[in-house]
This record gives structure tokens, C-alpha cells and sequence, in this order.
């Protein structure tokens, strides 16, 4: 009887040491299978080549997780980790791809748990950047698909483990953008700028954005930094003036464009927008010659004819003051303003502000039949 027990010890004793030795086989063939990836990679192998070698070795990789020795080891996890973030990233077969994107995530906390040593840790560095290119993916179909929330998870999760990526923090800014998260929007996209890049629409995004904040001198503070990287980049520069004018620092607007315009020599809005800082601050001279100027490039430009038609009505109303009584100036500006505006009401013939501009001309002329088809015109809109 002792014997029988004997033989049936050494029987279990013979089968463990048995299972042992291949669970530590089935980990020596998926550490192989890293090996065999490398190579075939080096070696610029087709998708399903890559594909066999991985299956495989998550095949034995998973048989060493089930033994009760070799799942507590961090090479089963740190390998399976790899070979499960690396088929999640080249399988073509979406919900195969999402399985193991899965699987790699698990194996990836596994193997950090257990790896108190770090022996694992490329492995382990290796998985978590296979993952983030997973996840960079996936940011990319759910901001298409407009799940702008799913899409700022996970590239939000992607920019932060590559920090110096200009890109994706713009796009983890963008898909902030999308569920209303301004704050967001606005750490991402500050981290694309310390990080060097110089494409305008952000700074003009983030100026936007502490503009609805209502902090109009960050939104300068931004436009300037952006401009510093694009010297008058039309965007940019419209962008300046705008805030400079809604601000109201008008002389600072107006060196602007005047600086501006010794570059850019072709824009009717530039000198439209100098025209009307001169004509705010009275100096007719020049706002007659900047609309001009914009005339130049576009003779049907309305908002030019409108407001010189004006410099000429405020110089014929000067030329009647007191002081000066000038009536041949009066009479040479206020047909001036006539011939103008006209050319104005046909480039633009509902603009009300243009009709009664023109009904008190001819009403001054005395030309009241003009006078009356104009007001009847008004009557219609």
C-alpha cells in the first residue's frame, strides 16, 4: 500500500514538473515570437506574415497567463501586452483590432503590477506607445463620426504621452472645441504653442476663445504672438485690427495698417479701414485718399463709396460754417458727395442710409422731383 502511494506521488510530482516545463516552453515561444516580429519587420514582411507570427505567440503567451507560476511572472504580461497592442494597431478587422486594443490595456496594467523591477519596462514602454497610436485612431474616427466627446478622450489621453506633439494637441484642442470645453481647448492648444508651432489658426482660435472669455488683452497678447511667427499674414493682421478697433485703441489700429500697407499694397480693405480711422479723428484729407486708394483696386466697393460720399457731405457742411462761407466749396463737395453716392445706390440699391443721404442732397438742390422718387423707393423695402 505505501508503494502504490509512493508510485502515484512521483506520477503527480512527474506531471507537474511536466506542466511546468511547458508553460516556461509556451513563454520561451511567445518571447520568441517578439524576436520573429522584429525580424520580420526589419525585413518589411506582409501584414499577414506579421499577423501569423503574432498569433502565435499570443496563442503561447496566453497558455503561460493560465499556469500558476508563470501568470505571476511580468514577462507573460509585459509580452502579451506587445504582441496584443501590436496586432490592435495592424489588424485590418475592426472589432479584432478593438479586442485585443482591450486585451494589450489589461496586460499593460498587469505587467506594471508585477514588474517591480523593471526588468520589462521596454516591452512594457514599447505596448503603451502601440496603445496611444490605437488610441490616436480611434480620436480620429469618433471626431469624423462627430463624437467630439469620445474623440477629446482620447486624444486628450494621446497628446499627454507625447507632450511635444504640436499636432495632436491641436487636435485634442479641436475635439475640446467640440463638446464646449474652452478651458480645454485652451490648455491644448497653449501646449501646441510653447511647443513651437506657428500655424495661425490657433493663435486666431485661441483669440477667439479669450475673446468670449471677454479678456480682449489676452486676445491681443495672442494675435501679437502670433504674428511675431507670421509676419502680416492677412488673417492674422485682420484679426489685430479688428480687436484694436472693437477695443477702440484707435492709434494703435491705425500704425497697424499704415505699417501694413507699405507691404501690402493691394488691399481695398486696408485702406478702406485707414480711410475710416482718419475720417473718425477728422482728418478729411487723408480718408478722401485712402477710399480712394480702395476705389482704385475696386471701383463697385460699397462701403468706400459710402463713406467718401460722407467726407464730401461733412466738407461741404464745413464750408458753410461761420468762420468760412465758402460757397463754391460747398457747391464742389456737395456734388461731389451727388455723383458718389449715386454710384453707391447702384452698386447697392436697398441701402436705405444711402437713399437719404441722396434725398437730403437733392432736397438741398432743389431738386425735389429726385428728392420724391427717392423717398418713394423707400416706401417699398
Amino acid at each position: 500500500m505505501m508503494k502504490k502511494r509512493y508510485i502515484f506521488a512521483v506520477t503527480i510530482l512527474m506531471i507537474s514538473s511536466s506542466s511546468a516545463f511547458s508553460q516556461k516552453t509556451q513563454l520561451y515561444i511567445a518571447r520568441n515570437s517578439v524576436g520573429k516580429l522584429q525580424a520580420a519587420l526589419s525585413n518589411k514582411q506582409d501584414q499577414k506574415t506579421q499577423l501569423a507570427i503574432l498569433s502565435e505567440g499570443i496563442k503561447a503567451a496566453e497558455a503561460a497567463e493560465k499556469d500558476r507560476e508563470t501568470k505571476k511572472w511580468p514577462e507573460t504580461w509585459a509580452i502579451k501586452s506587445y504582441l496584443s497592442s501590436y496586432i490592435a494597431i495592424i489588424d485590418p478587422t475592426q472589432d479584432n483590432s478593438d479586442k485585443y486594443y482591450d486585451l494589450a490595456i489589461n496586460a499593460i496594467d498587469s505587467a506594471k503590477r508585477f514588474d517591480k523591477f523593471e526588468d520589462n519596462s521596454g516591452l512594457i514602454k514599447a505596448s503603451s506607445y502601440n496603445v496611444n497610436i490605437k488610441k490616436q485612431q480611434k480620436g480620429k474616427s469618433a471626431y469624423q463620426a462627430k463624437d467630439f466627446a469620445a474623440a477629446f478622450k482620447y486624444l486628450k489621453e494621446v497628446s499627454d504621452f507625447f507632450p511635444k506633439d504640436t499636432i495632436l494637441a491641436v487636435n485634442a484642442a479641436l475635439s475640446a472645441e467640440g463638446i464646449k470645453n474652452e478651458d480645454e481647448a485652451l490648455n491644448y492648444y497653449k501646449r501646441a504653442k510653447d511647443n513651437g508651432i506657428t500655424n495661425p489658426v490657433v493663435f486666431q482660435r485661441m483669440a477667439d476663445i479669450y475673446k468670449g472669455k471677454l479678456d480682449n488683452e489676452l486676445a491681443i497678447k495672442t494675435i501679437q504672438d502670433g504674428l511675431i511667427s507670421n509676419p502680416y499674414n492677412d488673417l492674422l493682421n485682420n484679426d489685430y485690427i479688428n480687436l484694436l478697433l472693437d477695443t477702440e485703441k484707435y492709434t494703435e489700429a491705425r500704425q497697424v495698417i499704415e505699417n501694413t500697407l507699405k507691404v501690402e499694397t493691394r488691399s481695398k480693405l486696408l485702406y478702406f479701414l485707414y480711410g475710416y480711422l482718419h475720417q473718425k479723428n477728422t482728418n478729411m484729407g487723408t480718408a478722401e485718399l485712402a477710399y480712394n486708394k480702395a476705389l482704385d483696386i475696386d471701383r463697385n466697393y460699397f462701403d468706400a463709396l459710402y463713406q467718401l460720399g460722407l467726407v464730401y457731405i461733412n466738407l461741404s457742411n464745413d464750408a458753410l460754417t461761420a468762420s468760412k462761407k465758402d460757397i463754391p466749396a460747398f457747391t464742389s463737395n456737395l456734388n461731389r458727395a451727388e455723383v458718389i453716392l449715386s454710384q453707391a445706390h447702384q452698386v447697392n440699391r436697398k441701402d436705405k442710409s444711402t437713399i437719404k443721404l441722396l434725398i437730403e442732397i437733392y432736397t438741398r438742390k432743389n431738386r425735389f422731383d429726385r428728392a420724391q422718387e427717392l423717398k418713394a423707393q423707400l416706401e417699398e423695402f
